[in-house]
């Protein structure tokens, strides 16, 4: 049964060492929670997510949150394939946890190929950071998503810090890529789907009535 809630479906992976916040930043984000102490993730758990891009196309969002540790790496590759895009998050307090991201973006884009991975670097536990145990600078984190060509935020899954313009940035930029023919809906490939609008050719009303107005603005 399609959903007739939204217009376009994208999936997304989370990939970055172990503790560094990707459940945290999930949990805030779907479900407006923060805990204090979090477990670490065993294999892969699941989110999922409406959000609105700027014409007013409404995306749901399946989230896939990964284990970092390497002993799951098997279980999680198999999540890449059918993404068409990836968070990829460190922890502003731990060096490691950023010195880890080129391997974690190689590996992102190896394996969401054949497709264009669609990539987002996040930098988590700001709230910390702001304490004084801050180990990676903005700065050079800002550089190294510049070299990579990829939008770069720091967040707070506890103080809500750019937790919404996170997934809002790279929604937009995957929905963008739709718009202008970069990706394409394809069958057996769960990357990218469409909603019951989409599908049928019809306007949603309310999407309909703000390009309306969007027009006659113009």
């Amino acid at each position: 049964m399609v959903d007739p809630t939204f217009d376009y479906q994208f999936r997304l992976i989370l990939i970055g060492d172990s503790t560094v916040g990707k459940s945290s930043l999930l949990k805030s984000f779907a479900e407006g929670k923060f805990a204090e102490v979090s477990d670490p993730t065993v294999g892969v758990d699941f989110f999922a997510r409406l959000v609105q891009v700027r014409d007013g196309c409404r995306v749901k969002l399946q989230l896939w949150d990964t284990a970092g540790q390497e002993r799951f790496r098997s279980i999680t590759k198999s999540y890449y394939r059918n993404s068409v895009g990836a968070v990829l998050a460190y922890d502003i307090c731990n060096r490691e946890s950023y010195e880890h991201i080129p391997e974690w973006l190689v590996e992102a884009k190896r394996h969401i190929a054949p497709h264009e991975a669609t990539l987002l670097l996040v930098g988590c536990k700001h709230d910390l950071a702001s304490q004084g145990y801050r180990e990676v600078s903005l700065h050079e984190a800002q550089d190294l998503a510049d070299y990579h060509g990829v939008p770069f935020l720091e967040t707070s899954a506890k103080t809500g810090l750019n937790v919404e313009e996170a997934f809002t940035v790279i929604s937009q930029n995957i929905y963008n890529k739709v718009k202008s023919g970069e990706y394409r809906v394809e069958d057996g490939w769960d990357g990218i789907k469409t909603g019951y609008f989409q599908r049928t050719g019809l306007g949603r009303p309310g999407l309909m009535e703000a390009q309306a107005h969007h027009s006659s603005c113009c």
